[in-house]
């Protein structure tokens, strides 16, 4: 079935199938072009007159929406536009020959799945999500983008509480799925991390042939992959061996065969980050050692590295092609972006932030840029529930044996880090750091512009707070 035999039948369309070309499917009635597929979802009922100008097909789930009469073969009434989107996109799921990657996860979401998808288009074509549309809207919209020509797509999969990624994973049937780790975000809703584990793992009924997961995460690391195997699955661990020979030698005596990736033996600098990676290959029935250069930083993005390097393995890439692709990564912009400014070079982390993701891009920036004055300039954690004032707190733990010359604060849930650290204020290491809690992005922005020496400023707060606007 092509896309319009699929529209026709949820539809109930009894008009000739012949004359019915859809072209793409949009959301945004200023995007809409003759022979799209506009949904309107919401406010965006209103723009069904403006799209069916335009010669486009519409569906509505406004009964009040008056359509012209010129207009009836091309405009479809729905009791539910969402609910519509979301069967349109898993009917066309099960017609696509292709695989279909989703990523899950507290933090590392976006970047795996760039990470990801940058590998694979060195052999295969095909698409990703793009932007924040990995929701209950999103998903399904970025699935329908996908055509009949590509080799893969890549789904990323949010939440904030149960049921969600179950619905996610019901629509999409990854055949291989992602689940980065288990963190703090979405404690406002979930209330503990176990919870969040389970809303997590919802993915796992749904993935029709790997798992691929953080094995080194208190609550991933005890999923059981017997039970799994039993059911058909494979389970794909990611493992930090950190520079133990020993304890990578023992592990290969015991082991004849195994799915898991190992990576350590990690250095990096301002420019890029060297590191191992031990895998069993099963084509050729032996312990694989590879050793990697690539341009991203820091030992969390070697773990999402890792996680992408198995997956490109699953998918038949080359070691060669692997390791040329690892070199010269492609990411989002503000993850961990290094923007340069005359004599200030900015790192823009403010995509978004967990306690978890913010205590890795302090230890990533601590060792790196040591030739000039460094600067943190972290704001707000958000969606952490009746646990954000201690979580903010805990930044201490990683504050006070961070290489800063100044952190600056931001954020009215970013005054418990302030209090804490100003009640350790004898504390040798946090002397060394002039600290400052600031009311206004605008007088962070003066306070930088006011350091005239060489400086390096790391940016790193939640999405919400928008806190690259201090490099405005």
């Amino acid at each position: 079935m092509d896309r319009k035999d699929i529209f026709c039948e949820i539809v109930k369309c009894e008009c000739d199938k012949k004359f019915i070309n859809i072209k793409r499917i949009i959301m945004n009635s200023k995007e809409v072009e003759k022979d799209d597929l506009f949904v309107a979802i919401r406010g965006g009922n209103k723009f069904t007159g403006e799209a069916l100008e335009k010669g486009a097909y519409v569906v509505y789930d406004d009964k009040d929406i008056q359509i012209e009469e010129k207009f009836k073969e091309k405009a479809f009434y729905v009791n539910d536009s969402v609910e519509f989107l979301q069967e349109f996109a898993e009917k066309w799921r099960k017609n696509l020959n292709l695989k279909v990657i989703g990523i899950t996860g507290s933090n590392g979401k976006t970047t795996v799945k760039d990470m990801i998808y940058h590998l694979l288009s060195v052999k295969y074509k095909g698409k990703k999500t793009e932007g924040n549309y990995n929701n209950h809207i999103g998903l399904p919209f970025t699935l329908l983008r996908a055509e009949k020509g590509d080799d893969f797509i890549i789904l990323e999969m949010g939440m904030s509480g149960f049921g969600e990624i179950d619905l996610l994973g019901k629509i999409s049937s990854p055949d291989i799925s992602v689940i980065t780790n288990i963190g703090e975000s979405h404690l406002e809703f979930l209330k503990t991390k176990k919870n969040v584990f389970k809303a997590k793992t919802e993915i796992i009924p749904h993935t029709k042939e790997t798992l691929v997961i953080n094995g080194d995460d208190e609550y991933l690391k005890d999923i059981d992959e017997n039970s799994l195997k039993e059911n058909g699955l494979k389970t794909v661990k990611i493992l930090n061996m950190g520079n133990d020979k020993n304890h990578m030698e023992n592990i290969k005596k015991s082991v004849k065969s195994n799915n898991d990736f190992y990576y350590g033996d990690i250095d990096f600098n301002e420019v890029e980050t060297k590191f191992t990676l031990e895998y069993f290959d099963e084509n050729c029935k032996k312990w694989t050692h590879k050793f990697y250069n690539t341009n991203v930083l820091g030992e969390h993005n070697i773990l999402n590295l890792t996680i992408a390097v198995s997956v490109a393995k699953e998918m038949a890439l080359g070691d060669e092609e692997i390791e040329k692709a690892v070199k010269d990564i492609v990411l989002t912009n503000m993850r961990f972006q290094i923007i340069t400014k005359g004599k200030t070079t900015y790192i823009n982390d403010a995509y978004n932030a967990s306690p978890m993701s913010m205590k890795k891009s302090l230890e990533t920036f601590s060792k790196i840029y040591n030739d000039r004055e460094k600067i943190a300039v972290i704001g707000d954690m958000l969606e952490l529930g009746e646990q954000e004032g201690e979580l903010h707190a805990s930044i201490f733990d990683v504050i006070v044996n961070t290489n800063l010359n100044r952190l600056y604060l931001y954020g009215p849930r970013m005054r418990f880090l302030y209090d804490r650290i100003r009640e350790n204020s004898n504390n040798e290491n946090i002397k060394k750091i002039e600290t400052e809690y600031f009311e206004s992005k605008e007088q962070i922005k003066e306070k930088l512009e006011g350091i005239k020496e060489e400086k390096v400023v790391l940016i790193k707060a939640s999405r919400g707070m928008k806190l690259e606007e201090v490099m405005e």
